[in-house]
């Protein structure tokens, strides 16, 4: 079942997550007449002590941008204790459920994307705007194929009135920090550019090259000194691909490429053919990585591209799940949830919220869910689909917890020990069980390489 909730008149809330930020979650309104829809943060404050502050500053920031590469911003709803911020919604997903693990993708999509993730980044630096969290996890891409920027939660204003200041903040996600941040203060453009090579390397080679930019890294270390030609993912990158990460990814900020620089590389401005770059997604398939394009460029890659060894990382220790947990898996195959969703008293008469009704979703509705890579189809009843999946996460010692309302959350740590987590909710779908993993925390693509894993054991168990 789809929970919905009558948000704002005739818009539906559905309690589909679509994804987790640092203080809430977003979810999907709908209108009932006009399918429209908008995306909803929805913030706790109670929940959430400094989220007051932050939500601000990123309010002010995301009001003030207005492109076709950046996620529209409509407006908020403040509660005493909650926020509604309405955002656009990208049906296409983020940009890491689109890159396959220690692959990537081919190189027409990546230069596409790369051309969208410039023009946001430039429309921002124009505006004296710096991003600071560029990731594959922060990149939308709509039903249309556009790619959007979206969570200005860490972005600062570096220019004022003509004025251009350093930053100070050490902010963003390690593996895509340019090495000057960690130093501080820094020049807020090149750290942008810095961020936007991380990803380029990643779309077009499905791993990401360092943990962080620091001497005690070895890969970082191997990269300032000339001896990487033999390593993944550098290995992996045709001649014209790595001199274009090779000036992307310069060590020192003013010798990086500029934005204008970056346009006019030959890769940026290679002709791929005119094939549609960016294949449909099919939400319960992977993608093929045997799809590759015949190109000069794409010559040159090396042949451990075609023939990828794919690298797992290994589960936390199993931490043991309460006593209650069989007993909470009987009744949620059982009992019917009732959820009562309420919002306190709205300001204006077009933020009524009316009464919880629920719908099915089908193969008519799917399309209210936000395209995923990482879902797949079970045949069997619901029971046996969450005696499957438990049994899975079990035999490989994943430590997991089942709520309430059916949603499984399996923490673990990726291959740089940082912390990740990821979420499963079952869905009955048309007399089968659409299986759905979205990311909670940590990075997409080792997220990725867990999923493949999971799926593979579930599938084979069937």
């Amino acid at each position: 079942m789809e929970p919905t909730t009558t948000f704002v008149e005739d818009w539906l809330c559905y309690e589909h997550i679509l994804g987790e930020g640092a203080y809430g979650e977003v979810r999907l309104l709908v209108h009932k007449r006009t399918d429209e829809k908008i995306a909803c943060k929805i913030i706790d404050h109670a929940k959430y002590k400094d989220a007051k502050t932050n939500i601000e500053r990123e309010v002010m920031i995301h009001s003030m941008l207005s492109h076709e590469n950046i996620i529209k911003y409509y407006g908020r709803r403040q509660e005493p204790k909650k926020e509604y911020v309405f955002l656009e919604y990208a049906a296409g997903g983020e940009l890491f459920q689109m890159i396959e693990p220690d692959i990537g993708m081919p190189s027409p999509t990546a230069q596409l994307f790369m051309k969208h993730i410039l023009n946001g980044v430039d429309y921002l630096h124009k505006k004296g705007i710096a991003h600071r969290d560029i990731k594959p996890e922060n990149l939308l891409i709509n039903a249309e194929g556009v790619l959007k920027i979206s969570d200005f939660g860490l972005a600062t204003i570096f220019r004022l009135k003509g004025k251009e200041r350093k930053l100070d903040k050490r902010c963003g996600t390690k593996p895509y920090l340019a090495p000057e941040v960690l130093k501080k203060p820094y020049f807020a453009k090149p750290a942008d550019i810095w961020s936007c090579g991380i990803v380029f390397v990643a779309m077009l080679t499905g791993e990401l090259p360092w943990a962080e930019t620091t001497d005690s890294n070895e890969e970082f270390r191997k990269w300032r000194e000339d001896d990487y030609l033999s390593e993944s993912p550098w290995s992996k990158l045709g001649n014209t691909a790595l001199s274009f990460a090779r000036q992307i990814l310069h060590e020192i900020p003013e010798k990086r490429l500029t934005l204008e620089q970056i346009v006019k590389h030959p890769w940026m401005r290679f002709n791929f053919g005119e094939e549609d770059p960016v294949d449909p997604i099919d939400d319960a398939q992977p993608t093929n990585p045997a799809k590759r394009w015949n190109s000069t460029v794409e010559s040159e890659t090396k042949l451990t591209r075609d023939t990828p060894t794919v690298t797992l990382s290994q589960p936390a220790m199993f931490l043991g799940r309460t006593p209650c947990m069989d007993q909470l898996v009987n009744d949620l195959v059982k009992t019917t949830r009732q959820d009562q969703v309420c919002f306190s008293q709205p300001v204006r008469n077009d933020d009524v919220i009316l009464q919880f009704t629920q719908s099915r979703v089908t193969r008519e509705n799917f399309d209210h869910l936000v395209k995923r890579m990482t879902r797949f189809y079970m045949d069997c009843k619901l029971e046996k689909a969450l005696e499957r999946l438990r049994s899975l996460l079990d035999g490989m010692h994943y430590n997991w917890t089942l709520d309430a309302a059916g949603t499984v959350t399996i923490s673990t740590v990726d291959r740089q020990k940082n912390q990740l987590a990821f979420k499963v909710n079952l869905m009955e779908m048309d007399g089968r069980i659409l299986t759905d993993f979205r990311l909670s925390k940590g990075c997409g693509l080792e997220f990725k390489k867990h999923f493949i894993k999971i799926k593979s054991g579930i599938l084979k168990s069937a």
